[in-house]
């Protein structure tokens, strides 16, 4: 195993995190820091360079820091994430809808979702009248298996009932609901569980020089088509609605968009985080025509987009797909209020375009970090993003993922070892 080059690692650690923490916040406001920060999203090769499974990097979360930490300290990242999220929630809910390395899937599968039709298009009515109303007694019952039990209650409306209401109170005693009520409980403490342990790896790695990456621990959200896509009407329903019933789509995302906003904005300022991460999923090139997603896309995103950096919140948006067709709606953005991660566009052509409007975050395809390589096909692609795409600055080299498994740990080495060669600013 070799060791990625450090031309600052006789630095202390609190120098270090600084540093690095600076470099990336720099980046994102445009800004031309000392160099590029390298963003490595270490997933599932952790579990592969540790010689366990998936399954395990998430049961045994100390030997999951100790991998993250060696990694920290093999490749010299400026900023580094490690597996997505917990499968805990979801086995406590019996979610339905992603499945997990030991939930769903066998040990060393890789996480998924499972996109199905939760939402039917005869449901628009009462989730337009009400959608938290049909949401907890109609959508989770059907979402997750353990809160089928929430079916039983009344309609949520009448809490307004006052005293008169508690004589509903019975069926909260009901075996479903109490098992429902418990799955909930558990899943909040499952949660609770993981939140501590991501604070301490935090300060674990803040004590090696390597700074918490904050962008991820805002706020979740999506643009409103998608939202009424995943995980309620799945991608055949909602684009059999924009043909059917286009303006009962219209209304939801409208109505999704505004508890989207409040979730975001309400969210970032309880935990004093300033980001909030957007994934899109159906706007890409491909899956609708632009005449089509200047009707049912971007006037919502855009204008979600907008909001949020009004209430002071910086959108971190990864444009899944190919979003070549798409860039110039991109540049009505603010300049230097997002940040944009890019999956398979062509990344120069997303300098461009947008270089001056926001961060651009990508560039490195997984593919080429596969074992394999010539090692040298590695240094010429990060010596041509660093030259191209982060001229000026406002540029985060990264996976077009933001995720390394399956790579070869020695070419991940040569690109952070070429990141910081040939990303220095001068």
């Amino acid at each position: 195993m070799t060791s990625s080059k450090a031309p600052d690692a006789d630095k202390p650690a609190e120098q270090l995190a600084a540093e690095r923490n600076q470099r990336v916040a720099d980046a994102v406001q445009l800004k031309q820091p000392d160099r590029v920060p390298l963003l490595l999203g270490m997933g599932y090769l952790l579990a592969e360079m540790g010689g366990i499974t998936k399954q395990e990097l998430y049961e045994n979360p100390d030997k999951a820091q100790a991998l993250l930490e060696e990694a920290a300290l093999r490749f010299q990242p400026d900023a580094l994430m490690g597996a997505w999220h917990t499968p805990g929630p979801s086995k406590a809910l019996g979610d339905r809808m992603t499945k997990w390395p030991g939930y769903g899937l066998e040990s060393n599968g890789s996480f998924q979702f499972n996109e199905r039709e939760f939402m039917k298009a005869e449901d628009y009515d009462a989730f337009l009248e009400d959608p938290a109303d049909w949401a907890i007694r109609v959508y989770l019952p059907r979402a997750f298996s353990k809160l089928e039990g929430l079916a039983m209650l009344p309609p949520l409306g009448m809490a307004l009932f006052g005293y008169y209401n508690t004589l509903n109170f019975g069926v909260l005693s009901a075996p479903p609901v109490v098992e429902a009520f418990e799955a909930i409980g558990e899943a909040a403490k499952r949660t609770a569980e993981w939140g501590a342990r991501m604070v301490a790896s935090a300060q674990r790695l803040a004590a090696l020089g390597f700074p918490p990456f904050t962008m991820l621990a805002g706020s979740l959200i999506e643009a409103p088509f998608d939202f009424m896509s995943d995980t309620l009407r799945g991608m055949r329903g909602v684009f059999l609605d924009m043909l059917r019933i286009p303006d009962k789509l219209l209304a939801a995302e409208a109505k999704v968009s505004r508890f989207l906003i409040r979730h975001a904005i309400t969210n970032c300022k309880a935990v004093g985080v300033p980001y909030t991460f957007i994934p899109l999923h159906r706007g890409s090139d491909g899956f609708m025509s632009l005449k089509q997603f200047e009707k049912f896309y971007w006037p919502q995103l855009k204008d979600m987009i907008l909001q949020l950096i009004d209430a002071g919140i910086t959108p971190w948006v990864y444009y899944e797909g190919v979003w070549d067709e798409r860039l110039a709606y991109l540049a009505e953005l603010p300049k230097g209020k997002t940040a944009g991660s890019f999956q398979d566009s062509d990344i120069f052509k997303v300098k461009e375009v947008v270089g001056d409007t926001m961060c651009i975050m990508g560039g490195m395809p997984l593919s080429l970090l596969k074992p394999g390589t010539d090692p040298e096909k590695v240094r010429e692609r990060t010596q041509r993003l660093c030259e191209e795409v982060g001229k000026g600055g406002g540029f985060v080299m990264t996976t077009n993922v933001m995720e390394l498994e399956g790579c070869d740990p020695d070419l991940v080495d040569v690109w952070a070892n070429a990141t910081r060669e040939y990303g220095v600013y001068t």
